[in-house]
């Protein structure tokens, strides 16, 4: 099927009426699919993609009615022809009202049926047109690819954050682009021309936190050889980007929500406080309120930092956005490397939607990058991506191994896929750099004991 061809879902519980129609939409190249009911026209909407349902009226067990409500609140871009044998004014008005976007009456003409549908298809085609005008307007603004409506409520939620100065908490799994939301809202508000500061407090030692927050003056401890200004200072009239914020110890906690409530810093050896107007954005991929539960994360500072929050799906559950993403990166990498950007086959894509993508966009980017430096070819095929997304009959079930055997095996896959860059694999591992390299020592100690265990054999 040609990836630009119209697909058309015919229904109708008169096999006479849907060859008919059928034979029809053919003559003009659709792709047609049809269902002599409405259970299998919902079994062929979940495994299709289809952009006009064409439907009769009256059918037993499940009205053509009760399927537009079906695909009205189900579809958000699928558009429906409602058609019928026994019109009624009462009956076209509820059609349109439910979501029907042309009601045709039997019998008509081959002309009538072409009018409507080419009035819907041009819908269809105006929509998507201003759905690339709306991907360009908010990669433009905002730095963020994606047009599904799990992100078109970050999108929203983006907006409502610009004109105020209330602290935003941004969740999601590591990879979603929290930092770029943080930073769309930063340069797309007031504050704009001051400076954006971003800190990762899970890479910051705990013993250094307060004194790269906060600063300190010359002689307060020992190797403070000249007065330093913290991030909160140096983000004075901007905005501060506190980057796994679950990661601070309580007794940080305790300071930053002083800075909260006070709108004061105070610098490490420093007689006074001084006051800053500093914008917190934080972020975290952990649940706040599981630590809070467990005593690792203070409530107030969590109320406190929960004003505005931004939840940002994985990439898992954003539809057609990885396809986006994907030609995004071909293109992107393709002129760095100074190629021409191949194409990707149909069974590549469906390969990159069905893989899970632990690591989110950050996982799919560094894939996407691999492969156009590792393939000359002009079109990505299956065999191309990484092993975990193609289908492979087992070599070994792992049921000898233990967990920890298994764990460090996956660690170690993982730091593989992205070159051994320890930093990109604990953000896909959702862990610490420091956890990560204790993980990789404890595996390395393990195995040089097992080593001297045999040599003494």
């Amino acid at each position: 099927m040609s990836k630009n061809k119209i697909s058309i879902l015919v229904v109708d519980d008169s096999l006479d009426s849907l060859e008919m129609i059928s034979r029809k939409l053919k003559k003009r190249d659709f792709a047609v699919f049809t269902a002599n009911n409405v259970a299998k026209a919902l079994s062929l909407l979940e495994k299709n993609r289809i952009d006009l349902v064409v439907t009769d009226f009256k059918m037993p067990e499940v009205s053509g009615l009760e399927l537009i409500k079906h695909i009205n609140e189900n579809y958000r871009q699928l558009k429906v022809i409602m058609i019928t044998g026994y019109p009624t004014i009462d009956g076209a008005v509820e059609a349109v009202k439910s979501g029907a976007e042309e009601y045709l009456i039997k019998p008509f003409t081959d002309d009538e049926l072409y009018k409507a549908i080419d009035d819907v298809i041009e819908k269809i085609r105006t929509e998507k047109i201003s759905d690339k005008k709306n991907i360009l307007e908010n990669c433009r603004n905002y730095g963020i690819i994606g047009r599904s409506s799990a992100m078109n409520r970050v999108f929203y939620s983006i907006e409502k954050s610009i004109a105020i100065s209330a602290t935003v908490l941004i969740t999601g799994e590591s990879g979603t682009g929290k930092e770029l939301v943080a930073r769309a809202i930063h340069y797309n508000s007031p504050r704009s021309s001051a400076p954006f500061v971003a800190v990762n407090c899970g890479a910051i030692p705990d013993n250094l936190l307060e004194s790269e927050l906060f600063g300190f003056v010359k002689g307060s401890f020992t190797g403070a050889n000249e007065t330093r200004a913290g991030f909160f200072l140096v983000a004075d009239g901007g905005s501060i980007f506190l980057d796994e914020i679950s990661e601070t110890p309580l007794s940080m906690q305790v300071k930053l929500l002083r800075v909260l409530q006070d709108k004061q810093v105070a610098m490490i050896g420093a007689k006074q406080s001084r006051v800053v107007d500093v914008r917190i954005i934080a972020a975290t991929n952990k649940n706040l309120e599981n630590l809070i539960d467990q005593g690792h994360f203070r409530e107030d500072l969590f109320y406190r930092l929960n004003v505005i929050t931004i939840d940002i799906p994985p990439l898992r559950e954003r539809d057609d956005d990885i396809i986006i993403l994907t030609n995004y990166f071909i293109d992107k990498y393709s002129k760095e490397i100074g190629k021409n950007p191949p194409s990707v086959s149909e069974n590549a894509l469906l390969a990159l939607k069905k893989y899970s993508w632990p690591g989110n966009v950050r996982e799919l980017e560094n894939t996407i990058h691999r492969i156009l430096i590792m393939t000359d070819n002009q079109v990505i095929d299956v065999p191309d991506l990484p092993e975990i997304m193609r289908y492979s009959i087992p070599k070994d079930n792992n049921c000898n191994k233990s967990l920890k055997d298994m764990e460090i095996e996956y660690i170690k896959n993982v730091l593989a896929s992205v070159g051994g860059n320890k930093t990109q694999a604990a953000q896909i591992l959702g862990i610490d750099r420091k956890t990560l390299r204790s993980k990789l020592k404890e595996s390395e100690t393990e195995k040089n004991e097992v080593s001297d265990d045999i040599r003494k054999q």
